[in-house]
């Protein structure tokens, strides 16, 4: 017993817990638990000695890694070295197995066997409202996982850093918090299998605010497995390809062709539609078209070979045509 201030208190008696949280297995923590071994840290340092970092995710027991083509461009042409560190703490040098600009997205290899790889989910079947979840290196802080909801599907964003339109995607859109290193770890759903890669974040122009905004985007996974397969296989990608040079700075409703005299690739397949500089594109498959962006992903979201149809004015009048789409490539 102790005596303070005249008054007897009994000592008390501590009891520690011994018993266990238990977490399902579809939980958030359970989802994470299963997906973080599969992901990864990637640096990159060129010859010049210039620093990148970003994130990428084990899709091949065989040491085949998806990640983003801005994560590691400055090092893509063979000057420099790429480091991937393993959720356990191994660091490995990878090479490049391919990349490709237009959807901004890379291969890269480490010799490693046996490694945890992440099961492929279906983005098509993505409904806005389903809860996802990001992993991946934000800011260098390896092991990083965040929740949200998908809040919008099929949004033309530039997934790159070059800023040049050739990297337009059809992304999906997540209020998952996704900041600068994120590029190129996975969003998983409900199951943890892979629905997109996170490449980019909306930023307030000219603001100073650089992080997560809420406003995130992914490249849906079935794009990317088709990608993949190609830089694999030949370490080059191929995308559909229209023909025509659009103007950019079109500030109206709708996708303007370019009025110049390069601006339809002869022989191409809106040359063989009758389309012609000038022409304004108002559809894509009966879907309105409402900036040039859109067009572009609308059509990269495609397969070379689709046959599609093609709304443009001219003269104030509407002319609808079918197209089908070739092959382009990087």
């Amino acid at each position: 017993m102790t005596a303070t201030g005249g008054t007897i208190f009994n000592s008390a008696n501590i009891v520690n817990s011994s018993s266990t949280i238990e977490r399902a297995p579809d939980s958030v923590a359970g989802i994470a638990a299963r997906v973080l071994p599969s992901v990864v840290s990637v640096n990159t340092r060129s010859a010049t000695g210039r620093g990148g970092t970003g994130s990428g995710f084990i899709f091949d027991s065989n040491g085949y890694i998806l990640t983003n083509n801005h994560v590691i461009a400055s090092v893509g042409n063979g000057n420099g070295a790429i480091r991937v560190t393993l959720n356990n703490g191994d660091i490995y040098n990878a090479t490049i197995i391919g990349r490709d600009a237009s959807y901004d997205l890379a291969v890269i290899k480490i010799s490693a066997t046996n490694l945890p790889a992440l099961e492929f989910g279906d983005s098509d079947k993505v409904a806005v409202g389903d809860s996802v979840i990001a992993i991946g290196s934000p800011l260098g802080l390896s092991g990083t996982v965040t929740l949200g909801i998908i809040s919008a599907k099929d949004r033309p964003v530039t997934a790159g850093d070059s800023g040049s339109g050739s990297s337009f995607i059809n992304a999906l859109q997540t209020d998952a918090a996704i900041n600068p290193g994120n590029s190129g770890g996975p969003l998983v759903d409900a199951t943890g299998a892979v629905i997109g890669v996170n490449s980019a974040i909306a930023t307030l122009g000219s603001s100073a605010q650089t992080g997560s905004i809420g406003l995130g985007f992914a490249i849906p996974i079935n794009q990317t497995r088709k990608t993949a397969d190609q830089l694999i296989k030949s370490g080059k990608a191929t995308y559909p390809f229209l023909g025509v040079s659009l103007d950019m700075n079109y500030s109206g409703v709708g996708a303007l062709v370019a009025n110049s005299g390069t601006s339809i690739l002869p022989g191409g397949p809106a040359a063989k539609a009758g389309i012609r500089a000038g022409d304004l594109i108002v559809k894509f498959e009966n879907r309105a078209i409402d900036s040039p962006e859109q067009l572009i992903v609308a059509i990269r979201a495609m397969n070379v070979g689709d046959k599609v149809t093609l709304t443009y004015i001219r003269d104030n009048k509407e002319v609808t045509v079918t197209v089908t789409l070739v092959a382009g490539n990087n």
